[in-house]
């Protein structure tokens, strides 16, 4: 009995039942067949193109690639493979510039290789990492092309800790070690802003309260409100644009972004790199009000100024008009008080230094310091002329010096310099000079123009 060979998924062909019990799969894909030769064992039936199986003794000859289909076949036709979660720890990883994911799954006996494609992976709340145990959630299947079965992983979620917690600190870890948390980058929120912008959903409660607490505290405030979802997908994108839409205004002093409390799934939005960037890009303040005063995001951390509440980052934001009017109304009175004070205060001094004046003669005080001027006078040309004999001093030693160096010197010794003519070089040996050659003599008073009328030479 023969059986035909297939490359095709089981639900993907047509099947065929034979009279001599023969089972025909038909491929999705035509194989084209070039002149049958003995080792081809295909049979055509129609237009549909199969490869044969033969058997020996009885035991069916599979080809790899028949081999390989049958054995996926089977593990895509198990349902309990369809769906299970795999524990293990991850090995190998690897990031790939499609945005797949490819990693093993191992423990201390047994690994499998997994991969997540981009659709899936770019879901995933936290980021992957050799050694990291996980839950590995996907269905097994077998890569023909390598004839391995492997994971096909659809979630992923951290071995003894929650996904969105590790994802959290993985992120904050990571922004913290950039710098984005650094005080140094914090700016100053303005003291009486006079147009603030609110990020935040337009229908919570936050918005309300927010605005009441604005309005009542400092009237006249300009508010610009940008509506945006605060939760779900998508939430974190629109918070981003809002806040960079805001900083091409030009004419806000100060963004609050928030919403009220929630689960930390609710709360996400507010965890997504995108905003925190953002938020550390924003050139105008920026105020994080998220949930409740026990909450904290990843925008608290690098935003400007982080609040307990909306209310409370309302409050943070504009003075209380009351209490200013009581502030001014303090230092006015302090400001009186000062005043007064001082006026008395030079008054007295001026009434000391009258006293003074009367007490002691104008006259005797110019001449206390006309004799004053005269001795310091004095005392300075003295000073002047002890250092100007000093100095000549010394200057008449350098003289000194420097003459007994001098060639003059020498010649008031009695010594002479002989110069030959016209060139007037330095005689210095008596072979130098020539018969009836004429000379210039120096000494220290004159010169005498002489002819050689014989020269003896040792």
């Amino acid at each position: 009995m023969k059986r035909l060979l297939t490359n095709i998924a089981w639900s993907g062909g047509r099947k065929n039942d034979k009279k001599d019990g023969s089972v025909i799969y038909t491929m999705r894909e035509r194989v084209k067949l070039k002149k049958p030769t003995l080792f081809d064992f295909g049979a055509i039936e129609g237009d549909d193109e199969v490869f044969h199986q033969d058997e020996k003794f009885g035991i069916p000859i599979f080809t790899v690639e028949g081999l390989t289909s049958h054995i996926k076949g089977l593990l895509d036709a198990d349902p309990t493979l369809q769906k299970i979660w795999v524990k293990g720890e991850i090995s190998n990883l690897r990031y790939h510039s499609s945005g797949h994911i490819y990693f093993t799954l191992k423990d201390k006996k047994s690994s499998i290789r997994c991969v997540c494609f981009r659709g899936n992976a770019s879901h995933l709340k936290f980021r992957m990492e050799d050694g990291m145990g996980v839950l590995a959630l996907g269905r097994i299947s077998v890569y023909e092309l390598g004839g391995s079965y492997q994971l096909y992983v659809e979630d992923l979620e951290p071995d003894g800790i929650g996904a969105l917690y590790l994802a959290f600190e993985q992120l904050k870890t990571r922004l913290k070690r950039e710098g984005l948390f650094e005080d140094k980058f914090k700016k100053p929120l303005p003291r009486f802003p006079s147009k603030i912008g609110i990020v935040t959903s337009p229908t919570g409660a936050a918005i309300r309260d927010m605005v009441n607490v604005l309005r009542r505290r400092w009237k006249g405030i300009e508010i610009l409100i940008a509506p945006v979802r605060v939760q779900g997908d998508g939430a974190a994108e629109e918070i981003a644009d809002a806040i960079s839409m805001m900083n091409e205004c030009g004419d806000l002093d100060l963004i609050i972004i928030g919403r009220g409390g929630g689960s930390v799934e609710d709360l996400w939005a507010f965890n997504e790199e995108i905003v925190a960037r953002t938020i550390f890009k924003s050139e105008i303040p920026v105020i994080s009000a998220v949930g409740h005063e026990t909450d904290f995001t990843i925008a608290d951390f690098v935003a400007d100024v982080r609040a307990a509440t909306p209310s409370a980052a309302a409050e943070i934001a504009v003075p209380d008009r009351m209490e200013m009017i009581q502030t001014v109304e303090s230092l006015r009175q302090r400001l009186n008080l000062k005043v007064i004070q001082i006026v008395r205060e030079r008054r007295n001094l001026l009434d000391n230094l009258s006293n003074r004046v009367v007490s002691r003669k104008p006259q005797d005080q110019i001449n206390q310091k006309r004799q004053r001027t005269d001795d310091l006078i004095n005392s300075i040309t003295r000073s002047l002329q002890h250092r100007i004999n000093i100095n000549k001093s010394l200057l008449n030693g350098i003289i000194e010096k420097i003459d007994a160096l001098s060639p003059l010197s020498v010649l008031k010794r009695g010594y002479t310099i002989t110069y030959s003519l016209p060139d007037r070089k330095v005689i210095k040996r008596s072979a130098d000079v020539s018969v009836g050659e004429e000379l210039e003599i120096r000494f220290s008073d004159g010169r005498l123009i002489c002819g050689v009328k014989k020269a003896k030479i040792r």
